[in-house]
């Protein structure tokens, strides 16, 4: 969380004298306008550092807290959350886009979930995975809400950790449109939002509880 004497949208780094800052990139789908924009920006305020991230953003660091404010309105880009108590992001292969693998439309699903839970107050920190056939590259299975494509609709898994003490996300629901899963994914989070503890990623939750007991909960 930012404190009061936080820049807007951004987060100290190490030196603790600078900040770092993350615009918002939908599933990591720049233009070259963004792009110029940004390397514009970089070079007038001598930004050392430009990071593309796990979370198919760029991370741009070392910035002086005095220019902070006035590089987000020269961006032009909204912030996306990366430090907060909230949905972090969708991260989204191509799927049907253009992947000569895609089975289902990934990146259609996966913008309709960042427009809807991106910047969602939740106990702890959350990140969604889609992918559109069931080589995962979305990773999902290790997403706190992943999904995959297949030709009988989409598999829902919930509850999965990359970090220190890793956790394969389990399966709840298979062969479903995507409003179906929008509206499940929805259920999901309203329940973990409401029941889980402060600070408890959804791994610990359904570990804590049970994945039965959550099924039970959310598939209605």
């Amino acid at each position: 969380m930012e404190s009061d004497d936080t820049p807007r949208g951004a987060f100290i780094q190490r030196d603790k004298q600078t900040f770092a800052i993350v615009p918002r990139m939908p599933m990591g789908l720049v233009t070259p306008d963004i792009l110029e924009n940004i390397a514009s920006v970089a070079r007038k305020y001598e930004i050392p550092i430009i990071k593309i991230t796990s979370a198919q953003r760029m991370a741009l660091v070392g910035i002086k807290p005095e220019s902070v404010e006035q590089l987000w309105q020269e961006l032009g880009m909204n912030i996306g959350p990366a430090v907060e108590i909230c949905v972090h992001y969708v991260q989204a292969c191509p799927g049907t886009a253009v992947c000569k693998f895609g089975i289902q439309d990934s990146l259609g699903l996966g913008g309709k979930l960042e427009e809807l839970f991106v910047g969602m107050e939740l106990p702890a920190k959350a990140k969604i995975g889609i992918s559109g056939c069931p080589m995962n590259c979305g990773e999902g299975y290790l997403r706190d809400l992943g999904a995959f494509g297949k030709k009988s609709g989409w598999t829902v898994i919930f509850g999965g950790n990359s970090g220190g003490k890793p956790r394969i996300g389990n399966v709840i629901a298979e062969d479903l449109g995507t409003q179906d899963v929008i509206d499940l994914a929805k259920r999901c989070f309203e329940y973990y939002g409401s029941n889980a503890k402060q600070k408890e990623r959804t791994a610990r939750f359904i570990e804590r509880i049970g994945i039965d007991e959550f099924k039970r909960a959310v598939l209605k």
